[in-house]
């Protein structure tokens, strides 16, 4: 089993700020801990994936979300106006190639970001103010089958995890794609 992570969420100093989002996860440590042991962990910073700085400008979804963003309908912009789209577009696919290449079938998202946001996003004001969408990798990496979750959905994520787990130990994995029947 493979699950994406932000980078940010294990301690990784990538945020638009130059800190890290560990915190979000400071309950959890003993799962990812055993996760990382069994091999199932694959950190990712689509943001720095797509070329952004470390720091760099905080970047909103500009009166959108993640799929008008995709199919070319809004913008990512910061603060003073300078458009970051096409970095947050370049991150977003180099991710999803990524867990593509490692067969990740869940991804544990930093929340609100306009990359990673699963559930929410800002509304591109500034203000805090957030929207009911998701971020431009989150949608990208859902419409490719991958479940996608935030720090603040982490027993939901566990509870995928344990279906998961339990699929292939009762066979049905195999009996669904007919391994049985070919082999």
């Amino acid at each position: 089993m493979k699950i994406l992570v932000s980078a940010c969420l294990l301690g990784q100093r990538v945020r638009y700020d130059g800190a890290d989002n560990a915190a979000k996860l400071a309950h959890q440590q003993t799962v990812l801990e055993q996760w990382h042991q069994q091999g199932w962990l694959i950190p990712v910073c689509p943001e720095v994936a797509g070329g952004l700085p470390v720091p760099r400008p905080a970047a909103e979804i500009a009166g959108g979300n993640g799929a008008e963003v995709l199919a070319g309908q809004r913008r990512v912009l910061t603060q003073t106006g300078d458009d970051v789209t096409e970095f947050f577009l370049a991150g977003a696919r180099h991710t999803l190639i990524y867990a593509q290449t490692h067969n990740a079938k869940a991804a544990l998202l930093a929340a609100r970001s306009p990359s990673c946001g699963p559930d929410s996003t800002y509304d591109g004001s500034f203000s805090k103010q957030l929207t009911a969408y998701s971020g431009i990798t989150a949608t990208l990496l859902k419409q490719h089958g991958i479940a996608c979750f935030s720090p603040d959905s982490f027993e939901q994520l566990l509870e995928w995890v344990q279906q998961q787990q339990d699929w292939v130990d009762s066979g049905i994995e195999n009996k669904k794609f007919g391994y049985w029947e070919i082999f």
